[in-house]
């Protein structure tokens, strides 16, 4: 146990640390000054490759609460009282140091997150409600590769829609439709990888190309949907895109494999906190951004700039409410 354990908390860590690069980069992409040229290739790149940032949250949740063990009431409290928790922070914020209106943010609470960020909060709400009922079962990596194949490539309905002539064979229609659907089954395949045997020859640098040639392909198609439609979409950034489902399933086993041994100092602390950054980093990035305590003309001072404001002040943050939440119930 100690040595999946150790993997999951590097392996969290580099998660958290993927969203922050996803909202670092999105104003380049799709905000109000969004940038063209080498500029936006360059947030394109970062923002492709960090996209497996919330499959991978689901994978870990599955690997942890879909075997033997499942989520207990502890957990709900915790993850309904973060849901709270980061709300109230977010409506604060709204209210003190933005023009967006609370009132409505607070009407429509239930139905749309207070922060743009707070829909994983509600969204892993299901999988822990599910956890008591499943317990994955040990299966072979060829069964694994066939069911990714099918579900998550072929009958997938992100997949980009391919016609030979009037004939249409992409994506086929098995009936499966629904985000929620891919989040399960990303926390089904994030148990049943962790628990698989994957040393094996071969594996390690096949998962790492996997990843790279992903990540391409999602700048790539990206940028060619860009050229295309004369506008930003979001069709190869989509979570359960089949590209993104498969550099997820790629980067798990290349920590699984090559990360395995005991979790890594910065990377430890950084797991650690990861619940309250994911709560706070938003509200810094947003700052920085519409007061224009950034420099977009210059990305490769920027991105790192605004990168590591965020996270630093969201480490403190987290630092600081954990040293009041003494039993971690928010951090």
């Amino acid at each position: 146990m100690p040595q999946k354990i150790s993997w999951i908390d590097n392996l969290r860590a580099v998660a958290c640390l993927m969203v922050i690069m996803i909202h670092t980069t999105t104003w380049y992409i799709t905000g109000p000054a969004a940038v063209s040229g080498l500029h936006w290739d360059l947030a394109n790149l970062l923002n492709s490759a960090s996209r497996v940032c919330v499959p991978l949250f689901f994978m870990i949740s599955g690997y942890l609460f879909f075997g033997e063990r499942s989520a207990q009431g502890r957990h709900f409290l915790r993850i309904v009282l973060c849901l709270l928790f980061y709300s109230a922070v977010s409506l604060a914020y709204i209210a003190w140091l933005t023009p967006i209106s609370e009132g409505r943010s607070l009407l429509k609470l239930l139905q749309k997150p207070v922060f743009y960020h707070l829909w994983f909060f509600f969204a892993i709400i299901g999988i822990y409600l599910l956890s008591p009922l499943i317990q994955v079962k040990a299966v072979s990596a060829r069964y694994t590769a066939i069911l990714v194949l099918v579900l998550a490539v072929l009958a997938n309905p992100n997949t980009v829609s391919q016609s030979f002539g009037p004939f249409h064979w992409l994506p086929v229609n098995l009936y499966v439709s629904g985000d929620s659907f891919y989040y399960v089954l990303y926390a089904l395949l994030g148990r049943a990888i962790g628990t698989m045997e994957t040393q094996r020859r071969g594996v390690t640098p096949l998962a790492a190309a996997a990843f790279v040639a992903c990540v391409a392909g999602i700048a790539l198609g990206t940028k060619q949907a860009r050229l295309s439609h004369g506008a930003f979409a979001d069709t190869w950034y989509l979570y359960c895109g089949p590209l993104v489902f498969i550099a997820a399933i790629s980067l798990l086993l290349l920590f699984k494999n090559c990360l395995n041994q005991r979790p890594l100092p910065v990377l430890a602390n950084l797991s650690r906190y990861s619940l309250p950054i994911y709560g706070f980093h938003a509200l810094f990035i947003h700052f920085l951004r519409t007061r224009h305590l950034d420099d977009m003309a210059q990305p490769l001072l920027d991105i790192p700039w605004v990168f590591g404001v965020t996270l630093g002040g969201s480490v403190l943050l987290a630092m600081l409410v954990q040293r009041v939440d003494k039993r971690h119930l928010v951090s």
